[in-house]
């Protein structure tokens, strides 16, 4: 997994995630905060009051049963502004937390779908997923839950303490020690190891997302052919790992916890209160009543500060996260031109000089002079590993080259905007992803305003059309939810899509991989059919596709060894001829 969503330390030297991420949203925590603080602070009231009544009723002489009906309604009256303030402003708190998460998916949505589809490629999907979905979701407490601890954590104990300071000082110090306690063990929890645990967990989490994903893809191969027990055992192994990772950073982490959570415990609070009380007023130092407040106020001086303990997580966890999502927001897009060339003057593609390597790795294609002319079709063949595939998704700039240049029509690909690229490119891979959306809308993808018509034409050039309207709902039924198609139905709607789109410039990855061979036959006739001038760059893998193309290109460890007609190549008698011979005596011997 590349280090780019790994949870990785976040250097002095670069920008904390979360100031950068969650800057744009300042005014909004300002503004949760101020409501919590006032409604942390009206929420004091009723227990000032309690302090007020237990005063007045201890207090010698008759009681003042105006003054104890104005402390019992200002006490009222701060439990309903504390209500008031507090649900406001977690409301304010949730609203704000679906604008950002909302605002971190879009934004991802927009960087994921500029990236290089190279990139896709080098990572796992269930570690990316968790980027999309679990990180984000991460920032909910910090956003939602985290302010309101905060303000009870430090607003509503200082003005506790400055009120408890003004009764005693001394007890005051008394009841402050189990808070001291506890916030002593805090950084035995911030140690560069245990942070590097809680980053292992993380870690952890995320093969164990990635093995269950490429698992349950992977699962129709693994009923064909068998191998269960092997098939999972990555989920297995990334289970048991996490489970270790696990156990060790909780025995870490228990002493320090549980020693945290006796200093915080309400009995530790009342005892040291009680004792220091009792002290005070044996000798005389402090009036008896003067304890009331210390036994309401000090026990409310912890419960705060241990659930400042559990948001200060859920913070931790949230700034990986936003680390995660910030790595994956820095990804380098294509870039745009600022000034996009005028339309290709026709569709002939000239490659000069291409060089291509992924990330930092070694060249895969290692310069590539090629030519492509209108109204001809160029077959790439040659070994798994040879650069085919990353040769012909440079055309629809799937990722650039390193080097060189790719020219449509006299204009590189780089000055061209997407929208007039892909309606000059269409494109058709062996591995076809179909959306949860029904047959039609998945044939006119690529040309949204095509009629029904249009969209029924293109299927029965496909051999499509019969096996849709046997289907309840016909052209409107869902994929996926509906009916799921096989590979080789996938395939063919791939192709129809193209076909629809009519673009100049077609890119095949041996899209009939799937189909039978009548089916097979039929598509390439659509396809011939309807060439005309188009420039077609197909990876072939069959001697049916090759066969029919005007140029083969040999392609060997990112060079080009061989290029001709198939006739001039068989004459050479080199790569190709062997490659054609060994397909001739496989198709004889079976």
């Amino acid at each position: 997994m590349d280090s780019q969503l790994k949870a990785r330390p976040v250097s002095p030297l670069e920008p904390d995630p979360m100031a950068g991420l969650l800057r744009p949203y300042g005014w909004g925590f300002a503004a949760v905060v101020l409501l919590q603080v006032i409604g942390g602070l009206a929420g004091l009231a009723p227990l000032l009051a309690v302090v007020e009544l237990g005063r007045a009723l201890l207090a010698p002489g008759p009681v003042d049963h105006r003054h104890v009906w104005t402390v019992v309604i200002a006490g009222a009256a701060g439990l309903f502004v504390r209500l008031l303030f507090t649900g406001a402003s977690s409301g304010a708190g949730h609203l704000l937390d679906g604008h950002v998460q909302l605002s971190f998916r879009r934004r991802l949505a927009a960087r994921l779908g500029r990236v290089p589809i190279g990139w896709f490629s080098r990572r796992r999907t269930g570690e990316l997923a968790n980027v999309v979905g679990q990180d984000v979701s991460a920032v909910h407490p910090l956003i939602a839950h985290f302010p309101s601890r905060l303000v009870n954590a430090f607003v509503v104990p200082l003005v506790s303490l400055i009120y408890l300071f003004s009764v005693d000082w001394r007890l005051t110090l008394i009841t402050v020690i189990p808070v001291a306690l506890a916030v002593a063990f805090v950084p035995l929890m911030m140690t560069p190891r245990r942070l590097r645990e809680q980053r292992t967990l993380d870690e952890g989490m995320g093969r164990i997302s990635s093995a269950a994903v490429e698992f349950v893809q992977g699962i129709a191969v693994v009923k064909a052919f068998g191998g269960g027990e092997r098939a999972h055992r990555a989920f297995l192994a990334a289970a048991d790992g996490f489970a270790g990772d696990l156990a060790r950073w909780a025995r870490g982490l228990s002493g320090t916890a549980a020693a945290m959570q006796l200093a915080l415990s309400p009995p530790f609070v009342l005892l040291a209160v009680l004792i220091g009380g009792a002290l005070l007023i044996t000798n005389g130092a402090m009036a008896a009543a003067d304890l009331l407040p210390f036994l309401l106020l000090g026990l409310g001086l912890t419960a705060p500060v241990a659930a400042l303990g559990h948001g200060f997580d859920d913070v931790q966890a949230a700034r990986r996260a936003l680390g995660r999502i910030r790595d994956v927001l820095a990804v380098r897009p294509l870039p745009e031109p600022e000034h996009p060339a005028a339309a290709p003057r026709g569709h002939r593609i000239e490659l000069r000089d291409v060089r291509f390597a992924y990330d930092d790795g070694p060249e895969v294609l290692r310069g590539i002079d090629l030519v492509l002319e209108p109204g001809t079709v160029t077959a790439i063949v040659g070994p798994s590993g040879s650069g085919k595939s990353t040769l012909v998704q440079l055309l629809p700039r799937f990722f650039d080259p390193t080097h060189g240049s790719i020219t449509l029509g006299g204009v590189d690909l780089r000055d061209l905007a997407g929208g007039q690229l892909h309606r000059t490119v269409s494109f058709v891979f062996q591995d076809v992803r179909l959306l949860r959306a029904s047959i039609a809308y998945n044939l006119a993808l690529a040309v949204p305003h095509a009629g029904l018509d249009d969209v029924i034409r293109v299927a029965r050039l496909v051999h499509l059309h019969d096996r849709i309207i046997e289907l309840p709902r016909g052209y409107e039924t869902v994929i996926g939810e509906e009916v799921k198609l096989s590979g080789g139905e996938a395939q063919r709607v791939a192709i129809a899509r193209a076909l629809l789109a009519d673009a100049p410039v077609l890119v095949l990855d041996e899209a009939t991989a799937f189909a039978d061979p009548r089916t097979e036959q039929a598509l390439r006739a659509a396809l011939a059919r309807q060439a005309g001038d188009r420039t077609t760059l197909i990876i072939a893998h069959r001697l049916e596709t090759v066969a029919g193309a005007d140029t083969v290109v040999v392609l060997e460890d990112g060079l080009i060894t061989e290029r001709g007609s198939p006739a001039e190549l068989l004459a050479q008698d080199g790569k190709f001829a062997a490659f054609w011979h060994s397909h001739q005596e496989g198709n004889q011997s079976r």
